[in-house]
This record gives C-alpha cells, structure tokens and sequence, in this order.
C-alpha cells in the first residue's frame, strides 16, 4: 500500500509538471499581454504532431522534440504579428472570438497535413524502463525524466523573469506597457517574443505528452481547460502561481482518482464505487478553484489589483 501511494505521489507529480508547462506559456501571455489566448491548446497539440511526424520520418525522437520546439515558436511568432496584434486594443470577447476561430483552422490544419488517424510517440531506448526506488518500487523513466524538465524549464523561467534584460522588460511590461513603450522599449517585438516563448513551452509539452497518449486532433482543448484552472488558482502572470497551482492540480486530481474510489468502496459495490469516485474526483480540482476564489480572488500569488 506504501508503495502505491509513492507511485500515485510521483504521478501526480509528473501530471503537474505537464500542466506547468502548458500553464506558464499560457500565463506569461495573459499577465504580460492580457490576452485571451484559446489556441494555446492547439500549439499544444501543433507541438505533438509535429514532433511525431519528424520521429516517425527520420527515426530520433530528439530531433522531433527540436522540431516540436522550432515548429511551435515559428507558428506562435506568425500568429502574433498576423493575427493576435490586432486585438490587443480590442475587448476580451473579440479575443477569445478570434483565438477559438485558430482552434478551429489548428485542428483542421493539422488534420489535412498530418490525417485523421491518430499518431503515435515511441519513447527513445535512453529513456525508456524504470528507475527502481528503495523498497522495489519500478516507475517508468520516462516520467521522472518529464519531472525533471518541468523543474528545470521552471528554473529557466524564473531565472529568464528575474535576472535578465528580457525578463525586465517582460516584468515592466506587465506593470505598465505605456510607460516601457514611451522609454523606448519595442514593444511590439517583446510581445511577439513572449507569444513564441510561451508557444514553445506549449509545443514541448504536446511533444512530450504524446509519448504517454496517442497524438489526434482536438488533444489540446482539455488540457487548455485545466492550464487555466491552473492560473487562476496561481494568480495571473505568476509563474511561481503556475508551478504551484499545477502541482496542486496534479496532485488533487491523482490522489483524488486513487483515494476516493478505495473510500466508496468500504460503504457500496467495487464497481459502483470506482464509477462515482472517478466521477468526483473530476470534480475535486473546480471545488479547490473555487475556494481559492472566495479566499483569494486574485490567486494564489497574484498581484492585488
């Protein structure tokens, strides 16, 4: 039982991580663009297919995880300056309008040129088999290895965000784009700089997810849900609030499938208790948003506005 529960902890950590990397892209835009941004989900899933198609053409997942990279920080710095630039001044409807209309253009996009039929990842043989813990506990490579870039792209980015010029001008751009504009910031070129930045992190995470499911079309618009369940518990434009609120989510939502079920099941059927315990533990992560909330409507590590 002790060694189910570690493994259940070390997958809620690897669920987490996977949400962070989807949440910070997406709430470096929100915090330092304030924009809507719906097709982060598709960047997601642009990343995924990219990065399975190159695997599958040339044999070396590295070079399709670079590919997923290069692919979804290209189409990001495109949508930027051909599309989302125009709706900087515009109403948060306009936006979300116009970034469910690229869900749309993403998805049958990546059906035309990679097909209808699902694409799958094989892991590299470096990183595939298990890490055995003290105690006999096996738990697949892979995901530690999922871990581990989570921890280290969250290191980057608050070394990026604290330390450096770019990050100054991010932070300052979040603050008061006005003022960063009329000191002679371009602030056209830091957006764009920003919407690639987070479109990389999205295409990473597609990339590496997508050796643990297979890679279709639409795999982007739940994980999207939850990258925003994310940010809201963490606080707009915190990163520190991405990391956290995703672990929080990962955490909830794992222990939440594993516990609950084992709970029902000492009153009701074993069948009937794994159905409603899966069922509410859906439901845990929307209950712990909605507590932050009322506690603090700003996040977790939000800025008081």
């Amino acid at each position: 039982m002790t060694l189910l529960l570690i493994e259940q902890i070390l997958n809620g950590l690897q669920y987490g991580m996977m949400l962070f990397l989807m949440a910070a892209g997406l709430t470096l835009v929100f915090g330092v663009m304030g924009l809507i941004n719906l097709a982060h989900g598709s960047l997601y899933m642009l990343g995924a297919f990219v990065c399975a198609a190159v695997a599958g053409f040339t044999g070396s997942f590295w070079l399709g995880l670079v590919a997923s990279l290069i692919a979804s920080a290209a189409a990001g710095a495109v949508i930027e300056v051909a599309v989302i630039r125009r709706l900087y001044a515009r109403d948060h409807l306009d936006q979300v309008l116009a970034t469910f209309a690229l869900i749309l253009v993403f998805s049958e996009g990546c059906r035309w040129v990679f097909g209808s039929s699902p694409l799958f990842l094989t892991v590299p043989a470096v990183l595939s088999g298990a890490v055995t813990f003290p105690g006999g506990l096996q738990y697949p490579l892979f995901r530690l290895v999922i871990i581990f870039v989570g921890l280290a792209v969250a290191g980057g980015l608050f070394w990026l965000i604290g330390g450096t010029r770019l990050g100054v001008r991010i932070r300052a751009g979040e603050a008061d784009r006005g003022m960063i504009a009329a000191l002679g910031v371009d602030i056209s070129r830091l957006y764009t700089i920003v919407f690639a930045l987070g479109a990389a992190l999205a295409g990473i995470a597609g990339a590496l997810v997508g050796t643990l499911q297979s890679v279709q079309v639409g795999m982007g618009e739940p994980v999207l849900i939850l990258a925003f369940v994310v940010i809201v518990i963490g606080g707009i434009g915190s990163i520190k609030g991405a990391l956290i609120g995703a672990l929080l989510v990962g955490m909830t939502d794992t222990m939440g499938r594993f516990l609950l079920p084992m709970g029902f099941a000492q009153i009701m059927d074993p069948a009937a208790a794994r159905g409603v315990g899966s069922a509410l533990a859906s439901i845990l992560i929307y209950l712990l948003m909605a507590v932050v909330l009322v506690v603090r409507p700003q996040g977790l590590f939000g800025a008081r506005t």
